[in-house]
This record gives structure tokens, sequence and C-alpha cells, in this order.
């Protein structure tokens, strides 16, 4: 179990705590000669005799140093609000207090000090002032404990009561990916560096790789304390030490918000959408888009709030609301995060985190908000995923479901509906029924293609998913396209793509330009006129006549060897055939015999050949051809 305190400053924390565990507290000179805590203290204790040790972390109580108090709050799982019986309730008794309920730790005790210095009475108006600041939260109803930790009188009847909660404290689950929210680091000597946080999820054993913060630095787990004992492995719940090795890793290199992380977790954000909650102490509005400081884990980032459900949050109110960060934050499903004001002198509020991988485009959409609201009800990935599918156009990615709820794709159980699509970028997930409507998508929109375009065999891919209009990302599109493919709804001939009973239709002023322009090109043989030849024999512009013949190239009737260079179907099958016939003779080809055969310059013929190469008839081996045997042309009857 991990304990913490909570309070004003001066209201005996420290103190508490030293005769809680016998051990004193406020150990660096600063804080000795200013009798105040300023960052961070960290104590182990059994609370009886043949118990594990608990951990207790001693948080600051001054206004100014609410982010150390931050740090150590995260990962408690019970919390001492300590109210001084002189004082009462004061202002960061109530700052305090609220950032314990926005961080969800599940129980609270209150210890009412010094009491050695009042009268009873006011010790009643204490507990009675403490009673209504409690009723209307999470924590109405917890036990007070007065008590003097001069005297002794009442700490033994809270220790006991610390003793009670330990059996009662849920133990948390070693599921998924290791965690820690670095708090400390330092250097021992002969050891080398070492840091300290309290372990949020999964477990960690010596000689295990982590990575460490928000670059992801590879480093080695060497030694391993939780508890303040040496273990061979630790979890969560835990408070851990780690020596840690690396090449070039420096002391200087690790910060209090740095993570410490399983491999395949390491995911760095700047967009988190979370549920936000505003403190009901607020007195104005919270306003779309303003500044904050965000605290989750150990970590404080500045970040803008982009409110999703309107212009503004009432005091008390709940909405969506997607954090903006200015820097990497590491966060999880579930994590809970608070905010204060831009300037960190006041908390506003808090929240959960749903999706640390939010979107950048339709975050105020209604699938969207459908989604947060799935990711707000449920607690685990099962539960969400059906909401999520549901309300998704482009594919939930598997790997980011497994950094959003840390749980490794092995330990899911898919609806039966679900499909997993392979692209080349990775898996995604669809519901069947949303795949199968993509498909039929995809072929609605190409056969009204086909009407507009009846002349045209058909579009390339991207031309395809640019007219289909579908929100999919280029893999998955493609992938999409490869299952049309190989099921027969689409026909792919070339880079083109058509629906199996299309037919290339020419309109009528093509049909009538092609029967001028086939004579002239059988007449030119094996040196056909070029593009502006043909227009200015006939009396047609020249980018219409281009237009035609390459279009006509699409449905294989003609062959564009070079730009503005036709062959025929016919002429070109006949220059493969006299090839053909000269490798029967020889099957090295020279460029000379085959200009002789033809009959015409050596540059065309070389072009001709080239395109040869291209289409895969012929091999060049120098200056010289040699035939491929498994070529179409090869093949042709007669060959």
């Amino acid at each position: 179990m991990i304990v913490g305190t909570a309070g004003h400053i001066d209201h005996g924390k420290t103190s508490l705590l030293e005769a809680l565990t016998g051990q004193a507290g406020d150990q660096r000179r600063e804080e000795r000669e200013r009798g105040m805590t300023i960052d961070l203290g960290y104590r182990y204790a059994s609370l009886e005799a043949g118990a594990p040790l608990t951990g207790f972390i001693d948080v600051p109580g001054h206004e100014r140093f609410i982010h150390n108090m931050l740090a150590g709050a995260q990962g408690v799982d019970l919390v001492v609000l300590v109210v001084a019986a002189d004082d009462g309730v004061m202002p960061q008794t109530r700052e305090h207090l609220a950032i314990v309920q926005l961080l969800g730790i599940p129980r609270l005790l209150v210890a009412i000090s010094k009491c050695d210095r009042v009268e009873p009475r006011r010790v009643r108006e204490v507990q009675a002032q403490v009673s209504s600041l409690l009723e209307a939260g999470p924590y109405a109803g917890a036990r007070q404990f007065p008590l003097s930790s001069i005297t002794g009188e009442g700490v033994d009847a809270l220790r006991q009561a610390l003793i009670d909660a330990q059996g009662e404290i849920r133990a948390r689950s070693r599921r998924g990916g290791f965690r820690l929210a670095i708090d400390r680091a330092f250097a021992v000597a002969g050891a080398g560096i070492v840091v300290t946080g309290t372990a949020l999820d999964g477990q960690v054993q010596l000689g295990d790789t982590l990575l460490l913060g928000k670059a992801g630095k590879p480093v080695r787990v060497r030694g391993l304390h939780a508890q303040n004992q040496a273990v061979p492995e630790a979890w969560a719940g835990q408070r851990v030490a780690l020596n840690i090795s690396a090449e070039r890793l420096e002391l200087a290199q690790i910060h209090r918000g740095d993570w410490l992380l399983t491999e395949w977790l390491h995911g760095p954000t700047q967009r988190v959408d979370i549920e936000l909650q505003l403190l009901a102490s607020e007195v104005r509005s919270f306003a779309h888009f303003s500044p904050v400081h965000v605290h989750l884990g150990t970590q404080d980032v500045s970040a803008r709030v982009a409110l999703l459900q309107g212009e503004h949050l009432l005091p008390g109110g709940r909405m969506f609301a997607q954090l903006q960060l200015n820097a990497p934050l590491q966060a999880v499903h579930g994590d809970r995060l608070v905010l204060r004001d831009h300037s960190a002198q006041r908390t506003l509020g808090g929240g959960r985190v749903l999706d640390p991988f939010a979107p950048a485009r339709q975050r105020r959409s209604e699938a969207r908000l459908a989604q947060l609201q799935a990711l707000a009800s449920v607690d685990s990935l099962e539960q969400a995923l059906p909401a999520l599918l549901a309300n998704d156009e482009v594919g939930l990615d598997p790997q980011r479901l497994e950094r959003q709820f840390n749980r490794l794709r092995s330990s899911w159980k898919l609806p039966a509906d679900v499909q997993v699509i392979a692209t080349r970028q990775g898996p995604l997930l669809f519901t069947a029924a949303r795949w199968q409507a993509l498909k039929q998508t995809v072929l609605e929109q190409l056969a009204h293609l086909h009407e507009q375009e009846p002349d045209q065999l058909g579009p390339d891919r991207d031309r395809l998913r640019r007219f289909a209009a579908l929100p999919l990302e280029r893999p998955a599109f493609i992938s999409l396209l490869d299952e049309l493919l190989a099921s027969g709804a689409i026909v792919g001939n070339g880079p083109w793509l058509h629906l199996p009973e299309h037919q290339v239709r020419l309109n009528e002023e093509d049909e009538t330009l092609w029967l001028q322009l086939r004579p002239l090109l059988e007449q030119g043989r094996f040196d056909p006129p070029w593009v502006r030849d043909l227009a200015r024999s006939l009396g047609q512009e020249e980018a219409q006549v281009r237009l035609l013949l390459r279009k006509l190239a699409r449905l294989g009737q003609v062959h564009q060897v070079v730009r503005d260079l036709f062959y025929p179907e016919a002429t070109i099958r006949q220059m493969a055939a006299m090839l053909l016939q000269l490798a029967s003779d020889d099957p090295v080809v020279q460029v000379v015999a085959f200009r002789d055969v033809l009959g015409i310059g050596r540059k065309r013929s070389i072009q001709v050949l080239e395109y040869f190469d291209r289409i895969g008839l012929t091999r060049r081996i120098g200056d010289r051809r040699q035939v491929r045997a498994d070529n179409a042309l090869a093949q042709s009857p007669g060959h």
C-alpha cells in the first residue's frame, strides 16, 4: 500500500508521518532552515510486526509547491488529509482535497492534528468543518482521527485504521506493459543512475529493457528495489527504484516527469481527448481554447483545451475536451490528470484520459462524440470496441489500441463480426458490414465512372480512389481493391481498372476520326506518321489526335512506341513476327539485321526494339537482343 498526505502548510503532515513511522522528515537543508516541506519526502515502515512495508509520500502544503504535491499524489492508494485543530480548514486543505478527488484516489482518512494545543470544543468544531467539506463528495463520512504528533494521543488509532485499510486495498492489476512515472533521479557511487517512482501498471524484472523519456532511449534494469527492499521483480502499486544503464546515459538527461515504459507501450502524443470536470468552486465558466498546465503522472505540460461540446463549461460541469499539448505526453485510457491555470496559481479541474491519440480533424463530429461517450462509459477495450467500430470510417489501428488501453492484441477477445484487414502499413480493424459497404461503394462509383466515360477503359487506382471519395487512407484502399480484384468483381488491364462487363465504346466523333487515322497509320507500315503529321493531313487539332491515339493505346488497338509515334496492333505483331524469324536463325538478334528486315533507318529500328524491351518481348544484351520465350507475342500462333 502507498499512503500519501494532503493538507495546508504547517498542519503537521511531516510530524504525523514521523510519529507513525519513527522516521524523521525534512532531510533537505532548505527544508530544515525554512521549517517546511518543499519537495516530496518518502518513508517506508511496517505498521505492525511482520507486516510488509508501507510506502509513505509526504507532500508539501505551500501553494507555491502544488506542482510537487501533484507529482507525489499519482498512484497513491490512500490519502491522509491533515487538518490542524487550531487553524481548521484552510485554502490548501480545499485545494489538496480537490486534487485528491480529481485523481480518483480510492480512500481517504482525516487526521485532526495538534489537538494538544486546543480545547475539546475546538476539536469538535473542526471535525464539523471537515464533515461539511467532505459531505458533497466521494469521501463523505470518512473517518476522522483527533490526534497529537507531539504527545502521541490518537496516533495508534490512525495506525490501526491504516493497518485495516492495508488488508482491504485491492491489489492493482499486473496486466499490461510496465509504466513508471519518474519522480527522482540520482547517482549512487559504484552503481550508477537510479530512478524512483510509483509503478502504475504491469511488472518489471531484473535484466528487462525499458524505454526512457520522450525519445524512448532503451535502458537496461541492472538493479531493482520495491518498497525499499531489493527484489528480483516489481509490479503495479509499489514504490520502485531502478538502477538503469545504457550507452551514453547521463543523469542530466533524466527529469521528473519522464516515464519508464515497456518497449511496445511507448507512444508520446500531443493531442489527448479527455472527460473534463471543472471544479464547482470556480467563480466563472471555462472558455474554449483556454491555456492550462496539465499534470499527469509526474509530468507538468502546458496546453490549450479545446472544448468539444460547446464554447464554455460552467463551474461544476463536465464536458468532452481535447488537450493540445506543447510537449509530448505519455498516457493510457483511464489515466487521471489535473488542470491548473496558465500561471500555475490555481487548480481548475481535471479529468480522465479517454484517447491519448486524439484526431486533429472531425473532433466535434457526431461519430467522434459517440466514440468518446463509449470510452467514458466503459473500462475495457472489449466493452468499448463495438461503439468505436460502429462510429469509425477509416479502420481502427490495433497497435494504437494496444497503447491506448495498455493491452497486447494477444489478450483481446474480438467480436465475431470484426475483420482484421492487412495493409502495407499494418493491420486495421473493420466490422464485416462496414468493409462490405466500402466495397459496394467502390463498385457503384466505378459503374458511375463508366457511364460518364464510356470511351475509357477505366481509371487507375489513384483516380478511382479520388472518384470514390472514401475516407480510407491509401494503404487501406489498396487492400480493398486487391480483394475486389482477387474476387473478380473488378478487372485490371495494365494499370486500368474496370467492371467485368464494361466494354469501351468510342463516341461518334472519335469513331469518325479513327476511321480517317487508321489508313494513314497502316499505309506508313514500319515508319508511320508522327501525330503532328497526322493532324496536319486531316486538318485536325494535334491535341485531339494525340488524345484519341492514347485512348486507343489503352484499348490495345495501337501501341505508342515513343512519344507521339503510334503503330497499329497488326503492324506491331508483324514486326514481332519478323524479329522472331530472325531469332529462329540466330538466338541473338543484331540491330543491323532487324533494320535490314524492316527496311527503315537505324534510329527507328532501335526505338522499336526498345519498345519490345519494355513490353518484355526481348532482353537487351549490349547492342543485341535475345527473345524472351515466355512473352505473349513470342507464343503467338505460328511461333
